[in-house]
This record gives C-alpha cells, sequence and structure tokens, in this order.
C-alpha cells in the first residue's frame, strides 16, 4: 500500500528509505503538474491545510501553500504577528484551538526545537515539521534528495559535500541524514565553532579545508551563516569567512566533473558564493525551488490519503 509509515513527517531520522523513496517517486509523478497551462488537480478538493509559521519564511511557506492549491485543498495561513501568540497563546492553547476547527493537515515552522513533536502529541491531524529551531528541516532534505537524484539519476555511491554552518543548521542535520539514510558519502567543512562534536553520529566527516572536503564532490551544498540562531558572532568577520570558505569558481574547479552546486536560500552573494558562482551553469538553486513545490505536493497528498487509510482500515 502506497502509504508512509508514520502519520506525521517530523525529521528525516523518523523515515524509512522506503518513505523516502515513496515521496521522491510521487514528486516525480506530480511535477509535470507543474508545466500545465491548468496547474491544478482534485486528490485534494475538500481538504484543509493549515500553515502555521512562528519564524520568517519565503521559500518554504509559499512553497507549501502553492502546493496545497495544485492540490485543490482549502488553505490558512497564519504568522506569529497575525496571531494571538502576541497576546501571550500558547503553543498548546493555539494548537488545540486550531484543533478544534478539525483541519486535515497542519504545517508548522517554529524557532523552538521540538515544537512540531510536541504539537503532533496533542492534535488529532497529521503535521509536517518546516523547519523547527536548529534540529530539521525534513522537506528541505527531501527536495534535496529529490534533485541530486533528477541529475546524477541515483543519490547511492555520489559524495556530498557540505559546507558552512553545520551546528546551527537545520538543513544540515536534515540534509547529512538524508543523504547518508539513501547510501551517499557526505563530508562536511566549517570554522571550528560551526562543526558539531557529534556529526559524525549524523552520518558525515568533517575535514579542515574547504579543498579537501570539495575534492571530487559530485554535489556541493552551501549554507548561510544562521546568525539568528547563533548568539554571537562564530567567526572574527565575514571577510575572512567568504576568504576560508566561500566558494568561488576556482574552488568549484576541484570538485568532479559533473558537480552541481545548490544552496538552501536565502543566499548571500558574495559571502557563502561569488556572485558569478550563483547563475553558474552547475547551479540547480533555482531548480531546488521548483522541485520544492513537488515534493510538498508529494508529502501533502501522501498524508493526507495514508491518514484517511488508516481510520478506514482501523490502524
Amino acid at each position: 500500500m502506497n502509504r508512509l509509515s508514520s502519520r506525521h513527517v517530523l525529521g528525516i531520522e523518523h523515515m524509512t528509505v522506503r518513505d523516502v523513496e515513496l515521496v521522491l517517486d510521487t514528486a516525480d509523478a506530480l511535477k509535470n503538474i507543474l508545466d500545465r497551462p491548468i496547474k491544478k488537480v482534485p486528490p485534494l478538493r475538500g481538504r484543509s491545510v493549515v500553515h502555521l509559521f512562528f519564524e520568517p519564511s519565503t521559500r518554504t511557506r509559499l512553497s507549501f501553500e502553492l502546493a496545497a492549491k495544485r492540490l485543490s485543498a482549502d488553505t490558512v495561513s497564519v504568522t506569529a504577528a497575525a496571531s494571538s501568540v502576541v497576546k501571550g497563546e500558547s503553543l498548546l492553547d493555539t494548537a488545540l484551538n486550531i484543533e478544534a476547527m478539525r483541519p486535515d493537515i497542519i504545517v508548522l515552522r517554529h524557532p523552538l526545537s521540538g515544537a512540531p513533536h510536541f504539537l503532533a502529541r496533542h492534535v488529532n491531524a497529521p503535521v509536517i515539521n518546516a523547519g523547527d529551531g536548529a534540529n530539521e528541516h525534513p522537506s528541505q532534505a527531501l527536495l534535496d534528495l529529490f534533485t541530486v537524484r533528477e541529475r546524477f539519476g541515483r543519490i547511492t555511491g555520489l559524495r556530498i559535500a557540505i559546507i558552512g554552518d553545520i551546528s546551527h543548521s537545520r538543513v544540515a542535520h536534515s540534509d547529512i541524514r538524508a543523504f547518508d539514510k539513501m547510501g551517499a558519502e557526505v563530508t562536511v567543512c566549517g570554522p571550528g565553532t560551526m562543526i558539531p562534536p557529534y556529526v559524525d553520529a549524523l552520518g558525515a566527516k568533517s575535514v579542515r579545508s574547504v579543498e579537501e572536503a570539495l575534492d571530487g564532490a559530485d554535489v556541493v551544498m552551501v549554507l548561510r551563516i544562521q546568525k539568528e540562531r547563533q548568539g554571537g558572532c562564530l567567526v572574527p568577520s565575514v571577510r575572512e569567512y567568504a576568504h576560508l570558505y566561500g566558494i568561488t569558481r576556482d574552488r568549484l574547479r576541484l570538485a568532479g566533473p559533473d558537480v552541481v552546486l545548490m544552496h538552501p536560500g536565502p543566499v548571500n552573494q558574495g559571502v557563502e558564493l561569488a556572485p558569478d558562482v550563483f547563475n553558474d551553469s552547475r547551479s540547480v538553486i533555482l531548480d531546488q525551488v521548483t522541485n520544492g513545490v513537488a515534493v510538498r505536493m508529494a508529502l501533502l497528498s501522501l498524508l493526507i490519503i495514508s491518514d484517511t487509510n488508516r481510520e478506514g482500515d482501523g490502524t
């Protein structure tokens, strides 16, 4: 039966290889909808999706909203500034009030790690983690897997280099787990203050120099410095960071001949990426954005259909 093993998508570590493959295959089947003159199909007609975003977001929020609309779902978006959180309402109070309105699925982004897991314990609707603090961002990892598989036709055996602020990046945490789970070799590099001591437990090895990380890499994933989560400056200056870890054309030549360049956005051009590299033919950064809609369409449809099937068979 084509359904996910869990009612929720809270993190990559909780997904099986079969779950990941099912999401990627479903996204592959749904992506053609985005190229049609009328970009809408009826699978989720009459269903409701609530987007709760308690952190600023452009790509992820719009991507989830478009994904829901492409599947004909009714959508409601709530931000912290426009919610009763500003009046002192707790996440639990918000969740219980939303639950009383009987949504079919809830997509949550929250600054606190573990918030989606907390929400999932208190509501009946499936929950998708759209980013929780510095913990995980599973839908981003899935769209990154999809983008890589689309380009190479496989994930197993590829060499993935992730450069930047690993400690504070939920994208890094999910991407390392995802690529490792699917059989890729993951190497990370960044300032020592931005590499967590547990990185090997996530499924990656750490190297000291960006040149070593790039050597022979098939995929180069560059991350933004997460200033909003650091609680202080962990590098002497942005200029020094760009000098030591910024990706330039010269550095990219160290990677494999068919290397692809990725970034979850937003990009600080001139810091983590040289301006001319962003528009390089090897960049799939905008492909990631397109693929994000297809992958989130897959997640929404699979979770709602899986939940309906569980209700039908009593599980």
